[in-house]
């Protein structure tokens, strides 16, 4: 020991107290050779190999390391939770002034040794095929008939048929009663899964929540095989949320819960026919208010159309007409009198140039019947002439138009006279 001070009283250091009560842990038989039963918590793997961890129960909790070259005492991975048995020595960490269990070996306690068994078993019906999606059962939707294998009282079955009653009340519930925990639970529940295997559409296998030996029918070989080799789909619905058994894994559906199963199993006609009636208002609603749009459209087009309809244009037609014609009257009114007005007012000029076109008129037929006058052959034959004529009519006025023999035609005054040439003389000039 250090004396710090050289009164009457010895004062020691941290260092110095640290190392007192080490050298008293290290010396204790007891706890240089002690088992340590708690639950794992707080577990890590150190890269460097070693392995801290918390082991507590409900009142108290220790620290505790694995060294690595330690780890031959553990045959399991180890995770919180887990209920172990430690055996190692508890000594003091003098630089934390902490106690702590450096462990030498590790090993499940009772539930853990469950937990062993269960990851084993998992492993072997995996790699066997029994938890493979491809082989799992579709539910029916509309299951009539749903087979139960639970206990026959508790809560389970209460909520199953409770759920049943306000989804469809039109659903059969058989019930198998079995055992579903302690000795004997496994057969139980095997005969009744066979029991009802074919007889209904649908096999709801579970009870409520317990801790893990209360569970542990679901997590035995024969319950899995039996879920695996049922023909009828199968729906597990043990009552826990964070852990799965065996059973849930081999099933074809898990549900969390019984009640969660029977969500599952039994189709919702209570739901549906809810469902059904909001879209039976809806569906009206809309029928309303597409026939409301229907009858505004036809409303609509019948106005288009009797504003173009031919009797709606001729009666507008007539009624144009109806006013129009009054103004046209008067129009065409005023027009007469205009016009009336102005003929009264050219026609004394109009009569003026009349006379005078008349006048000038009159006085060019005389000149032309002056003119005509002159070359009248009425006249010329009145005066002694006459007009000489072939019998066809062509007018002889060349000695060179007839010959001896011809007949000729000669026209005066008041006949005809008929000869025939007898000599053609012809003037020599």
């Amino acid at each position: 020991m250090n004396l710090i001070n050289s009164d009457m009283q010895q004062i020691y250091s941290v260092s110095d107290v640290s190392a007192y009560i080490k050298r008293k842990f290290d010396t204790d038989m007891v706890l240089n050779n002690i088992y340590v039963k708690g639950e794992v918590s707080n577990t890590k793997y150190h890269s460097s190999g070693h392995i801290y961890f918390t082991l507590k129960d409900s009142k108290s909790q220790i620290s505790c390391i694995m060294f690595a070259g330690r780890r031959a005492g553990i045959s399991f991975k180890l995770t919180d939770g887990q209920s172990v048995i430690v055996f190692g020595r508890i000594t003091v960490y003098e630089a934390g002034g902490s106690y702590q269990i450096y462990a030498d070996e590790i090993r499940l306690d009772g539930v853990g040794r469950l937990y062993e068994e269960y990851e084993e078993l998992k492993k072997r019906l995996g790699a066997e095929g029994l938890f493979d999606v491809s082989k799992k059962k579709s539910i029916p939707r509309y299951a009539s008939r749903i087979g139960i294998v639970t206990a026959p009282t508790g809560a389970a079955i209460r909520d199953i048929c409770q759920i049943s009653k306000r989804r469809n009340p039109y659903v059969s519930l058989v019930l198998y009663p079995a055992l579903v925990q302690g000795e004997g639970a496994a057969d139980s529940i095997v005969r009744g899964i066979r029991a009802l295997d074919g007889k209904v559409d649908v096999i709801i296998v579970g009870r409520g929540g317990g801790s893990i030996e209360d569970l542990w029918a679901f997590n035995e070989e024969k319950t899995a095989r039996a879920v695996f080799e049922c023909n009828t789909p199968i729906i597990s619905a043990v009552g826990h949320e964070t852990d799965t058994t065996i059973s849930d894994h081999v099933a074809d559906l898990r549900a969390p819960t019984p009640s969660a199963g029977a969500e599952l199993a039994v189709f919702d006609y209570a739901g549906l026919m809810k469902d059904l009636g909001v879209r039976h208002d809806r569906l009206c609603g809309l029928m309303t208010d597409k026939t409301e749009r229907i009858k505004q459209i036809i409303k609509n087009r019948e106005a288009v159309l009797k504003k173009n309809s031919p009797e709606h244009k001729l009666a507008l037609k007539k009624q144009w007409i109806e006013n129009v014609g009054p103004r046209l009257k008067r129009s065409i009114e005023n027009l007469l009198a205009v016009k009336k007005q102005w003929l009264e007012n050219a026609e004394p000029r109009i009569k003026r140039d009349m006379d005078s076109i008349l006048s000038a008129k009159r006085a060019e037929v005389k000149r032309i019947a002056a003119r005509l006058e002159g070359v009248d052959p009425v006249k010329k034959l009145q005066s002694g002439f006459s007009y000489v004529a072939t019998e066809d009519g062509i007018n002889v006025n060349s000695v060179s138009a007839v010959k001896p023999g011809d007949s000729l035609i000669i026209h005066v005054t008041d006949g005809d006279i008929h000869a025939s040439v007898n000599e053609v003389i012809k003037k020599h000039e």
